[in-house]
């Protein structure tokens, strides 16, 4: 075991990115970790982390990064310690999301030694329109932990050199998600809330009835993936015209992109 704590900061609404992590941080072969889960809030104070590793982990809205885990990683800084950094995307493109991580973790005082963009489900994946169904799988989360031993024996060489990351500045225009949401089947729904509960803006709310704020919804489909009676889902023309576009041009299993 090595000796060091490593610091998992990650915005994983359906746990596919925070999967990934502990992957990684299995092949970086410590048992000292500290999870700072900004899925769901902020942190309540600032927390500077002064030493061991950090494993920052998100996954990709539209070539970007979420801008609820930006705003909410205001409060997390570092004292130049080694970090890696993650993108999960749907098999499409991770785009501009790691260079823009990239320029704002070094902003709060982290060292950029590593990055990886892996893949993860989409959020508009159906069993009728499987985009990345299932990932990461089995082989998925083997790369990744090869890639925690390969930023491992880095660190043991004393190596803390920045990789060169791809992406583009200025960034990709960032879309709007305001407008649609996933839509609640009756029927099938027994009102349980667990919808409510793991929605990471808060806009579901359960009553006698399931409402959904949509101008604030982020679309991204925890609330579908946690229903047990497949009783949310997304339901919008425009949806339907991005899962036949994934479908015809996203089908090809992607892996993983490595820079270290």
């Amino acid at each position: 075991m090595n000796p060091y704590t490593v610091h998992q900061i990650y915005f994983s609404p359906t746990g596919t990115t925070r999967k990934t992590l502990e992957a990684i941080t299995a092949g970086l072969s410590t048992d000292k970790i500290n999870r700072y889960d900004l899925t769901y809030t902020n942190t309540s104070t600032q927390q500077s982390i002064p030493d061991g590793i950090a494993l920052i982990g998100i996954p990709v809205y539209a070539g970007r990064v979420p801008i609820d885990f930006l705003k909410r990683f205001e409060t997390i800084s570092a004292h130049n310690i080694p970090t890696i950094l993650i993108a999960l995307y749907g098999n499409r493109e991770f785009e501009d999301a790691l260079i823009e991580l990239r320029d704002v973790a070094i902003q709060k005082g982290f060292n950029i030694i590593a990055a990886g963009a892996f893949i993860g489900e989409h959020s508009y994946s159906t069993a009728q329109s499987p985009i990345a169904q299932n990932r990461p799988d089995k082989e998925d989360l083997k790369i990744a932990r090869e890639f925690g031993q390969k930023v491992a024996t880095k660190i043991v060489a004393n190596d803390l050199s920045q990789p060169k990351i791809d992406g583009n500045r200025p960034y990709r225009d960032r879309i709007n998600f305001g407008g649609i949401s996933p839509e609640t089947i009756a029927k099938s729904c027994t009102l349980c809330g667990k919808c409510s509960d793991v929605c990471p803006v808060g806009v579901i709310k359960v009553d006698d009835c399931v409402t959904t704020d949509k101008q604030n919804c982020i679309m991204c489909a925890a609330c579908t993936r946690i229903c047990a009676f497949g009783a949310r889902h997304f339901n919008h023309p425009s949806i339907e015209e991005k899962r036949a576009m994934l479908m015809e041009h996203c089908s090809a299993a992607k892996q993983a992109t490595i820079f270290i």
